[in-house]
């Protein structure tokens, strides 16, 4: 029995050693779960998620306002990598700085955490900063500073760059070829992407198995669909999506194919005119010349008429004439 007692005294402390050593060294894996899974991380890991990407160079942007100010100031932020961001909002009021209230807030969630911001007050000034590591598309959104009980406003809207295509439908016709074009300025995404529709779903363009369809540009700032042989069912919505380290940006591409019969319809439709108002205007001179010869017609008739009633005339004077000659022979 003692030998035993013995063994699991040895055996016990081991164990405990290990179990210490064991959350020691998972740790660092919790701590650098997704700190910034919401913006209100406690100033340790802020701090440390700091460490980790001090290699960053601090970009930092300002707001203004004053008692004064009774709409929102806003300001559009723009970022594709992750990077070291300081939002500044600066309140300059006559009155008591002590009794302004400062808040944050990211989105429609406000901060709990009042050392996730530092205010400091210079004059008649108040400076209120929130400084993080963006690093993930969680983090993008709106971040917006109060002051007071009016809840003077300065909102930071941060976003990925935005993607430029053909704000007009691209038309074009049966059997022909057709570039659809995608650029982002002074931007270079990791990768492009072009869908279709399939009713309201999206469907990714896969040039491997479609040999219709080519992609160009796939890693750099602009990108081109080539699309071959085209159909009427070719015709309808693309999308091209840019994504970068921090979120993802798409914009949509009407294409609009038209069969040879379309440009037709126009000069068909003229023609059919024309062909309908030469023959009202036959007809209408048809009609003229008819209605000239009715009076003609008339006039004959009346003498044809005049004609028959003096020869019936003549007939009934020679009748009592030649009565008149055989009485008188009688």
């Amino acid at each position: 029995m003692r030998s035993l007692t013995g063994l699991r005294a040895l055996v016990a402390p081991d164990c405990r050693l290990l179990l210490l050593c064991f959350l020691a060294a998972t740790r660092p894996y919790w701590a650098e779960g997704d700190p910034t899974d919401s913006s209100f991380t406690s100033l340790p890991v802020r701090e440390e998620m700091m460490a980790k990407y001090s290699n960053l160079s601090l970009e930092s942007h300002n707001i203004s306002l004053t008692e004064e100010s009774s709409a929102p100031v806003e300001k559009n932020i723009t970022l594709e990598s992750p990077s070291d961001l300081e939002l500044i909002c600066q309140f300059t009021t006559s009155g008591d700085l002590n009794s302004v209230n400062v808040t944050w807030k990211k989105d429609d969630e406000f901060f709990e955490n009042i050392d996730a911001f530092n205010t400091t007050k210079t004059g008649n000034t108040l400076y209120s900063q929130y400084r993080f590591i963006i690093f993930n598309s969680k983090q993008m959104g709106n971040y917006s500073c109060f002051f007071g009980e009016k809840k003077r406003r300065g909102t930071f809207n941060i976003k990925v760059p935005s993607v430029r295509g053909k704000n007009k439908p691209l038309i074009t016709y049966v059997g022909d070829s057709t570039v659809l074009k995608c650029e982002c300025q002074d931007c270079l995404p990791l990768n492009w992407t072009w869908y279709t529709s399939n009713g309201s779903v999206q469907v990714p363009i896969d040039v491997l198995k479609n040999d219709k369809y080519v992609i160009n540009g796939s890693h750099a700032n602009a990108t081109r669909l080539r699309v071959k042989h085209l159909l009427e069912e070719d015709g309808g919505s693309y999308w091209c999506r840019a994504v970068f380290p921090l979120g993802e940006s798409e914009e949509h591409i009407e294409l609009v194919v038209l069969s040879f019969m379309v440009p037709l319809k126009p000069f068909l439709a003229i023609i059919a005119e024309v062909i309908l108002l030469v023959a009202i205007i036959l007809l209408c001179e048809v009609y003229t010349q008819k209605k000239k010869s009715d009076p003609d017609n008339g006039k004959e008739f009346e003498q044809i008429e005049q004609l028959k009633s003096d020869d019936s005339n003549g007939i009934e004077n020679n009748v009592p004439r030649l009565r008149k000659i055989e009485s008188i022979e009688q």
